[in-house]
């Protein structure tokens, strides 16, 4: 007789665990400690953390000076709604959030979410709310970029152009209108010069974009240098600003998704700013991960004061808002972590081009941890997978290919990346793979992305693993 399913009736193995796992083919260490760029697990084994924990850790680990202020904020007032109260730990991290936002914030407003799939959906919804409160009812859509992430939530994966993580949701999904992103070593335009003059073209594709809209386009969302899909790819010079003045030509706003790279990452406080010499800006800036440094879930949506005006003038209310935003603990994280990364110079710390950066204290200064990184990355190159090395600040990636001068991907199936981090791990290294990176679904990359305390000695250890690794999988694909 044919068995029958009944869904009331568990299959689940005595002995699988009550958590619901990233994946039930993989067994994971039990982690029990974090110190510094150190991460320790239940059996005694330490990893380096080479990922910043997927681009997270900023501080490093085990500070105890963010736990104490946690500690101190939940004895005191552990939690508020939103709609009833507002509380000092909130309104003095706003004003210090503004400030590390710079002049184009001045008079803005900030917007606290927990992480930063929610500060996305935040700022899609803000970006439609300003438009009806300045009377263009009809401006609702959201235009991004092809191989991009902007988070897990169904709005944000809408404006995200990763496929392997979308293409189970698309009937879910209101998509939205993709340009290309900038991809030097693979120029959409088959270039030969690093994109050097193809930012302009890039851009062009977002005037031609919004023309094909015909006046329903609210905001364009972008990542300044590509996050995990696409793996730190840096914009050309020029197109960022192009970008933003053709959203201003069109009346958009202009959405920077630095849930990656912000809070000094990649040696700006602020990823744009590398583009930037104040001329321009954008209107509204998405952030998380390092903002708390991981030490609690929280993100951020920083809003220029054209924004916040039209709001505050208009209807005077915000439809929007989450259970735990601003939550005070959380931000009491976040005001402690921004001390570290004040008094501690970990922005400077991040900086990976010494001739880019204007500030007189590098000067017979000590190699920076950021500048480290790239001279070591970069000796991965004479590998025969090693296809690309890029990044900026203490954001980059290795490329794998099959063969490095026809710049072919390696098959899918491979699942190189994984099994180089794989490797990694072995030896007591966390790296960050990734796929798809060519066409969403072939291309593999992994991100290196420590936080800013590493040393130069702890650096050079992970570069001979992350080689040896690398070396190790080659002679067995």
């Amino acid at each position: 007789m044919k068995a029958v399913y009944n869904p009331c009736v568990s299959t689940a193995q005595p002995s699988r665990s009550a958590l619901f796992p990233r994946s039930f083919t993989k067994a994971y260490p039990q982690a029990v400690r974090g110190e510094g760029v150190w991460l320790y697990d239940a059996a005694g084994k330490k990893y380096l953390d080479f990922c910043g924990s997927a681009v997270v850790n900023f501080i490093g680990h085990g500070v105890k000076e963010v736990a104490g202020a946690m500690a101190s904020q939940a004895a005191n007032l552990e939690y508020v709604h939103g709609s009833q109260f507002v509380t000092d730990v909130a309104e003095q991290f706003a004003r210090e959030v503004l400030d590390f936002a710079g002049e184009n914030f001045r008079g803005g407003a900030v917007f606290f979410t927990s992480g930063g799939s929610e500060a996305v959906e935040t700022a899609l919804k803000l970006a439609r709310q300003y438009q009806v409160e300045i009377g263009q009812t009809k401006r609702h859509r959201i235009l991004s970029r092809h191989q991009s992430y902007h988070g897990a939530t169904l709005g944000a994966m809408a404006v995200s152009g990763n496929l392997l993580r979308r293409e189970i949701y698309l009937p879910m999904l209101r998509d939205s209108t993709k340009v290309n992103s900038p991809y030097p070593y693979r120029c959409p335009y088959h270039c030969t010069d690093q994109c050097d003059k193809c930012g302009h073209k890039l851009a062009q594709e977002l005037d031609e974009a919004l023309n094909s809209c015909h006046g329903e386009a609210a905001a364009f969302i972008f990542e300044p240098v590509s996050g995990a899909t696409l793996g730190a790819v840096a914009p050309p010079n020029g197109y960022l600003r192009d970008l933003a003045g053709i959203a201003k030509r069109h009346g958009i706003l202009l959405i920077s998704d630095e849930v990656m790279t912000g809070f000094g990452r990649t040696g700006r406080n602020f990823c744009y700013e590398h583009w930037s010499k104040g001329d321009w800006a954008p209107d509204i800036i998405c952030a998380a991960k390092g903002i708390a440094s991981g030490y609690a879930p929280l993100g951020a949506v920083i809003a220029n004061a054209k924004v916040v005006d039209a709001i505050a003038n208009g209807t005077g209310s915000l439809v929007h808002g989450f259970t735990y935003s601003a939550h005070p603990t959380a931000l009491a994280a976040g005001r402690a972590v921004l001390r570290i990364i004040r008094e501690k110079d970990l922005v400077l710390a991040a900086t990976s081009d010494r001739r880019g950066y204007s500030d007189e204290r590098l000067k017979d200064s000590k190699e920076t941890a950021g500048h480290k990184m790239r001279t070591g990355l970069r000796t991965l190159s004479d590998l025969p997978h090693v296809g690309d090395v890029r990044g900026i600040g203490l954001l980059w990636a290795v490329e794998f290919v099959s063969d490095k001068y026809a710049r072919t991907p390696l098959a899918p199936e491979k699942k190189f990346s994984a099994a180089v981090a794989n490797a990694c791990m072995k030896r007591g290294v966390i790296v960050y793979p990734m796929q798809g990176s060519v066409d969403g679904i072939s291309g593999d990359h992994m991100l290196v992305s420590p936080p800013a305390v590493i040393t130069t000695g702890e650096i050079d250890w992970g570069v001979s693993q992350l080689r040896e690794a690398i070396e190790e999988v080659s002679r067995s694909s």
